[in-house]
């Protein structure tokens, strides 16, 4: 069996800077009231919330766009912040709204996504914008699912047809890149870690998707040889993902290294999505 491809986020997460640059800046000179403008909005002092928010803010100054930075104190309550939601709604140079994820358990977080308007949902975590995308409808998807979907068309990844196992059925992941899949033509099994002879299930499979959330979860003697890996975990502490990738990879056609794989895309068609909201109000 021939090397396995290496589905490279990082660098196609690259390729997406350089274009939004060159189409935000030319955005700008046809209209020059356009200021595109990504609001994040951190409630509390998670210290790992607070990077991943400042990695967005880095993305959206290399291609030009503003970043509106919206903190919040850790008692926030559930008005307050549909309150600073709605605001930010009928804010016009908002167009897009993101949401850092975890909130404080005090928040009703589902009742804040979803009072994100729909055309400023460019993280894709409403349950209208899930039920549209999940119909086939045009709606800015969720951005790691979305930015995992950008990765297989680029390598060109088939779907139609095959058998898929995604393990994970986590709202803005396993369970929106199912409908993805599903749009596509593929036949998806939903797994979780408490599914039953989950090894079984893995092993049908044409396209594994790691999305547990558990470090190494998935076991090399679980992939059928040539399938393609799809590893959307990342534990920091033990530089993994949610598969055995060093023992995995080798038996793969494809498969998304961690890091460098699926991350880079979920920040990448965060900002994508954004430039598309502006285009969009700004014709």
């Amino acid at each position: 069996m021939s090397d396995p491809i290496v589905l490279d986020g990082k660098a196609l997460a690259k390729e997406t800077r350089i274009r939004l640059k060159k189409e935000i800046s030319a955005l700008k000179v046809a209209n020059p009231d356009a200021s595109p403008v990504l609001a994040t909005i951190l409630v509390g002092d998670d210290p790992a919330s607070a990077t991943y928010v400042k990695m967005k803010q880095t993305a959206c100054k290399k291609v030009g766009m503003i970043s509106l930075k919206v903190e919040m104190p850790k008692e926030t309550t559930t008005e307050e912040l549909l309150a600073k939601i709605r605001e930010l709604n009928g804010d016009s140079t908002v167009r897009g709204i993101l949401l850092q994820h975890p909130v404080p358990s005090q928040i009703d977080e589902r009742a804040c996504f979803d009072a994100i308007a729909l055309e400023k949902d460019v993280d894709g975590v409403t349950c209208l914008g899930f039920g549209k995308m999940s119909m086939g409808e045009k709606v800015y998807g969720s951005a790691t699912p979305q930015g995992i979907m950008s990765l297989i068309d680029h390598y060109g990844i088939a779907l139609k047809g095959k058998d898929v196992v995604v393990v994970g059925r986590s709202p803005i992941l396993g369970k929106p890149l199912a409908m993805m899949m599903l749009n596509r033509h593929a036949t998806v099994t939903i797994c979780h870690s408490r599914t039953e002879n989950l090894a079984d299930k893995v092993r049908q499979a044409d396209v594994v998707v790691g999305a547990v959330g558990i470090p190494r979860f998935i076991k090399a003697d679980w992939v059928k040889p040539g399938a393609v890996l799809i590893d959307a975990g990342y534990h920091p502490a033990e530089n993994c993902g949610d598969i055995d990738l060093e023992s995995a990879a080798p038996r793969s056609s494809a498969y998304t290294p961690v890091p460098g794989g699926v991350g880079p895309m979920t920040i990448a068609t965060l900002i994508d999505q954004t430039a598309d909201s502006a285009r969009k109000f700004y014709g």
